[in-house]
């Protein structure tokens, strides 16, 4: 048994705590079985997913987590939901935007629900989204193209014919500051609309900012007079009225393949949100499509799918939602719960399918999403390594694995391959 012939990175979005002395985090106080199973034969590390200082976001969390160097490959989080949206940009001429349906009030802008009450569907997003692509902005001369994803997430490309376009424009969702490529949430903001900043002084960012604003007006007429949103205030759901815009990127990511930047492929991904999948395109990694199971409980369809990629790929990477959100809500018992559900419904049956010696699991977090702070926090992230080969035992907690922290996510692979003797 020299080492295994498979890798499984699982990544438990937002699991990690921050540590309170005498209290346990979510990750501790979880009943985990097949997490402490795989615990038997292990050993376990901590490390920044980013750097030290940095509480990310799941984008530059992710690519770093794959081994890159964020700062050599980053361009932005709206290229990369326009990827994962299935959607390539004309560079020079066209600028993603990550997108919120949001709730306000369509005469002053005010914002009632940032994200339309978490109410909106897939498939309503998609009508609204569909009656907003292609609107013909600057009397023809630009355009917007416009795609739902998952809920009230959506991607807004905002293009113009002839004319080049700058990605230096700020935000128009309030709760987000532009810090250079990236996006950090601010502790509290006047809750309107705010109209598009260029970020310098060039006329490409100033006429980006000019269709931003129109296609903002626009959006705000034609959503609040949608058939959806009069269905859904007749409901007394809020209205999905408009689309509140950040993280304006135009240039798609130049990643290295996984298998080539790492020596080891071929390489596959089971994710369910955009970026992710945007990133796990632009890593050049086998996409397995599957239903939305952190999220409706459904992760029998995610068992077979990661089966079928073990059967066919050396790496697979593996992201599931849950445990981030009721971080984000301040939800000790919801965080919990979320884990313990990832534990049974889908790591158990996987482990039980899948031959433990040939396959080496490594379990971590994109990032820390303290329920006490509600939202992601600069804190390193557990590592777990589970191999059938390695002495010795660990368990999967933030107390547990902090007797050594590397400094970035981009070296975790690199000490995984060393650990299952792969390099």
């Amino acid at each position: 048994m020299d080492r295994p012939s498979r890798l499984l990175m699982l990544v438990l979005d937002g699991a990690a705590d921050r540590v309170e002395e005498g209290e346990p985090t979510p990750l501790e106080a979880a009943d985990a079985r097949a997490l402490r199973s795989l615990g038997e034969h292990a050993t376990c590390f901590s490390a920044y997913p980013v750097g030290p200082g940095v509480a990310p976001e799941s984008d530059e969390a992710v690519i770093s987590l794959l081994g890159y160097r964020v700062e050599e490959v980053y361009t932005g989080r709206g290229p990369l939901e326009a990827l994962g949206a299935g959607l390539e940009l004309r560079e020079g001429y066209e600028v993603a935007f990550r997108a919120n349906f949001a709730t306000v009030d369509e005469e002053s802008l005010r914002i009632i629900d940032r994200r339309a009450g978490r109410s909106l569907t897939s498939d309503e997003a998609a009508r609204l989204a569909e009656a907003l692509d292609g609107l013909e902005l600057d009397g023809g001369r630009a355009y917007a193209r416009v795609r739902a994803t998952v809920g009230h997430r959506a991607v807004v490309i905002i293009g113009s014919r002839s004319s080049r376009l700058s990605d230096r424009v700020d935000n128009t969702d309030p709760a987000y500051a532009r810090r250079g490529l990236h996006s950090v949430a601010v502790p509290s903001y006047e809750p309107r609309v705010r109209p598009c900043r260029p970020l310098d002084d060039s006329e490409e960012a100033r006429y980006t900012c000019r269709l931003v604003d129109e296609f903002t007006r626009r959006s705000v007429e034609i959503l609040s007079a949608h058939p959806v949103n009069l269905e859904r205030e007749r409901r007394g759901l809020p209205k999905a009225n408009i689309l509140l815009l950040r993280d304006a990127g135009a240039r798609l990511p130049r990643m290295k393949p996984f298998a080539e930047l790492h020596g080891v492929g071929p390489a596959a991904a089971l994710v369910e949100m955009p970026v992710e999948k945007g990133i796990a395109r632009a890593a050049g990694m086998r996409m397995y499509e599957v239903p939305l199971g952190a999220r409706t409980g459904a992760y029998r369809e995610w068992v077979r799918r990661t089966l079928e990629a073990l059967r066919d790929n050396v790496f697979v990477y593996v992201h599931l939602k849950g445990p981030d959100e009721p971080g984000h809500d301040g939800d000790f018992k919801g965080k919990v719960k979320a884990i313990e559900r990832i534990d049974r419904d889908y790591l158990a049956p996987l482990l039980e399918a899948v031959g433990e010696e040939s396959v080496a699991v490594v379990v971590t977090s994109d990032h820390a999403t303290p329920w006490r702070l509600r939202s992601h926090s600069d804190d390193p992230v557990p590592v777990l390594v589970s191999w059938r080969g390695l002495r010795g035992s660990a368990e999967l907690s933030e107390r547990a694995c902090r007797g050594t922290v590397l400094a970035h996510g981009w070296e975790i692979l690199p000490r995984v391959f060393s650990l299952i003797g792969w390099r």
